[in-house]
C-alpha cells in the first residue's frame, strides 16, 4: 500500500490514511464555515485549494446543546464529511451517506459509535457529515433561511455527487442512512423535489415526529434572543459568539415545561429547537408530502425499536417514578384526538402508568411516525421494507429493554465502541452479535440492491422483520398503536391550544 491513500477531488487533492484495509479522508470542506458574512446563511460552494490537503482528522462538530452535549471547539470548520473506501481505486461501489441523529441539536460524524470499517469492508462506500444543529441549523430567523441543517445536508449530497466517483462510488448508487434526528432529516429530503436524483435509496431509524411551524418557531426565537438581550434578527444575533446561543438553546430546553400554556405538547420534549415546516425548505410533514402524492416513494429502509422512549425515561432518573398525573398529561398531550386516550387505556388495560407513559410517547415521537413513513413511501409508489428491534439491551440490569440508538452499534458493528459496550455489555451477548450481524448484512444488501432480505411492507400483510434472538419475519407486532393511530399522523408542535 502506498504511504498514504491519494485522491483528486474537483476542490483539490486530498492525502488520508489507511486504517483496516480502508482508506479514509476525514475532515473534507463540502462548504466554507458559516461564520461572519456567512452566519446563518446557506451553504456555499467549497473554495478550492492547491497542492495536497492532509485529510486525516474529524472535522469539528457545529456548536452543541443539550445536557449531555459534547465540548463547543473555536474552530468553524463545521461543514464537513468523511469518507471510507475500501478501494479508492475502484469504480462503481454502492455509497451510504450517513446522517447522524441528537436531537436536532447535537451529534456529530466522529463518534466511535459510527465507525465505518465494518461497512467499508463489506463494500460500501461510507461517507459522514457534520451539519449545523441547534439555533445554527434550524432557528427560524428573519433575515435568513429557514432549515439550514437541511441545506447543509443537501450541500453534501452535492459533494458526494461530484466527487464519490474518484473514491470508488458510484454517484448513481447512493443511499442516505440515519437514526433518531437524522432519519427525521432522511424523511424531510424524501419530500424536498430538488433533491431527488442525488440519492437512489434511504434507509431511516426510529424516524421521530418532531417539526414546528413557523408560529411557534418565531416565538422560540424570540425567546432566546430575549435570554440574549438581543433582537431576533439575523444581523443582530450573528453578533451573539455560537457557543453562547448554544448554551441558550439548551437553558431554554430546561424551561420549557412552564411554557405550557403557550406551546402545549412541545412544552414536554426538553429540546427547544426542531426543524420548521417553513412553506419554502420542508413544505409540509414527510408523511403528509407522501401520502397526499407531493412526493415520489422511493426504496426505503425503515423500522424502529420496540421500547424507544425507556432511555429516556431511565437518563431523566424517572424510571420508577412516574404517576398517574404523568401518564395522563402524556395521554392528554400525544394521544391523537378524539378518543385516543380512552383507547390506549382499553388496549392496554393493566399497563401501569410507567408502561401507559411509556408507549404513548414511544408511539407519538418514534415508532408510529417510522411505521407511518412506511406506509405513505408506499402509498406514494415507493417500496418499504419495515422492521422492529426486539432485542433487550443488557445494560444498566436490563432496565433499557430495546431502547432508542440501541439499533445503531449494532448496525454499525460498533459493539465495543463506548455506547455500543454500554449498551451491550463487554463481550457483548452472543445474540447480539447475530442481530449486529443480520442488521449489517441488511443494510449492505439493501445499499446494493435494494432489498434487506425479507418481504416488503404492504397494507394487506404489513410483514415487519422482528431482529431479536431468534429473528421472525411476521404481520406488524405493535397491532393496537397502529389502529389507535390509523391515519392520524402527529402534526407539528404548535401554539396552544393545539386542538
Amino acid at each position: 500500500m502506498p504511504e498514504q491513500p491519494r485522491v483528486r477531488t474537483t476542490e483539490g487533492v486530498v492525502l488520508g490514511r489507511w486504517r483496516q484495509r480502508n482508506a479514509e479522508f476525514r475532515g473534507l470542506p463540502y462548504a466554507p464555515p458559516p461564520v461572519g458574512t456567512l452566519r446563518f446563511a446557506a451553504p456555499a460552494r467549497p473554495p478550492r485549494w492547491t497542492g495536497a490537503r492532509q485529510a486525516t482528522t474529524f472535522g469539528p462538530a457545529a456548536p452543541q446543546s443539550g445536557p449531555a452535549r459534547n465540548s463547543t471547539t473555536a474552530d468553524p470548520n463545521w461543514l464537513t464529511l468523511n469518507v471510507c473506501t475500501p478501494d479508492p481505486g475502484a469504480a462503481g461501489l454502492p455509497v451510504l451517506v450517513w446522517i447522524h441523529g441528537g436531537a436536532y441539536i447535537a451529534g456529530a460524524a466522529s463518534d466511535p459509535m459510527y465507525d465505518p470499517a465494518a461497512l467499508a469492508a463489506a463494500g460500501l462506500v461510507v461517507v459522514s457529515i457534520n451539519y449545523r444543529v441547534g439555533a445554527e441549523g434550524f432557528a427560524l430567523i428573519d433575515g435568513a433561511p429557514p432549515n439550514r441543517g437541511f441545506l447543509d445536508q443537501i450541500a453534501a449530497l452535492h459533494w458526494v455527487r461530484r466527487n464519490i466517483a474518484a473514491f470508488g462510488g458510484n454517484p448513481d448508487h447512493v443511499t442516505v442512512a440515519g437514526q433518531s434526528a437524522g432519519a427525521g432529516s432522511i424523511a424531510a429530503l424524501l419530500t424536498m423535489k430538488p433533491v431527488r436524483g442525488l440519492f437512489r435509496r434511504a434507509i431511516a431509524h426510529s424516524v421521530p415526529g418532531t417539526y414546528c411551524t413557523r408560529a411557534l418557531a418565531e416565538q422560540l426565537t424570540c425567546a432566546l434572543a430575549d435570554r440574549l438581550g438581543t433582537t431576533p434578527t439575523a444581523a443582530a444575533l450573528a453578533d451573539v459568539p455560537p457557543a453562547r446561543l448554544a448554551e441558550a438553546v439548551t437553558a431554554l430546553g430546561t424551561e420549557l415545561p412552564g411554557y405550557r400554556d403557550r406551546w402545549g405538547r412541545f412544552s414536554q420534549m426538553g429540546v427547544a429547537m426542531y426543524p420548521v415546516v417553513d412553506g419554502q425548505v420542508l413544505a409540509t410533514t414527510p408523511w403528509t408530502a407522501l401520502a397526499d402524492g407531493r412526493a415520489d416513494g422511493i426504496e426505503l429502509l425503515v423500522g424502529h425499536t420496540r421500547e424507544e422512549f425507556r432511555l429516556f425515561s431511565v437518563l431523566s432518573g424517572r424510571l420508577g417514578q412516574l404517576t398517574e398525573q404523568d401518564s395522563r398529561t402524556a395521554l392528554d398531550l400525544f394521544a391523537p384526538a378524539p378518543g385516543g386516550a380512552a383507547a390506549y387505556r382499553a388496549a392496554h388495560p393493566r399497563a401501569t402508568a410507567a408502561e401507559l407513559w411509556e408507549t404513548v410517547y414511544s408511539d407519538a415521537l418514534f415508532r408510529m411516525p417510522s411505521l407511518h413513513l412506511a406506509e405513505a413511501n408506499a402509498t406514494a409508489g415507493g417500496t418499504s421494507f419495515l422492521f422492529e428491534l426486539a432485542l433487550a439491551a443488557p445494560g444498566l440490569g436490563g432496565a433499557l429493554g430495546a431502547c432508542h440508538s440501541l439499533d445503531v452499534p449494532l448496525a454499525f458493528g460498533t459493539l465495543d465502541s463506548p455506547t455500543g459496550s454500554q449498551l451491550l455489555g463487554d463481550p457483548p451477548a452472543p445474540e447480539a452479535v447475530a442481530v449486529s450481524r443480520e442488521l449489517q448484512r441488511a443494510w449492505v444488501r439493501f445499499a446494493t440492491t435494494g432489498d434487506p432480505g425479507w418481504a416488503a411492507y404492504r397494507p394487506d400483510q404489513r410483514l415487519t422483520r422482528v431482529l431479536d434472538a431468534t429473528s421472525a419475519t411476521v404481520p406488524y407486532p405493535e397491532r393496537s398503536s397502529r389502529l389507535i393511530w390509523e391515519g392520524r399522523y402527529l402534526a407539528p408542535f404548535t401554539l396552544a391550544p393545539e386542538r
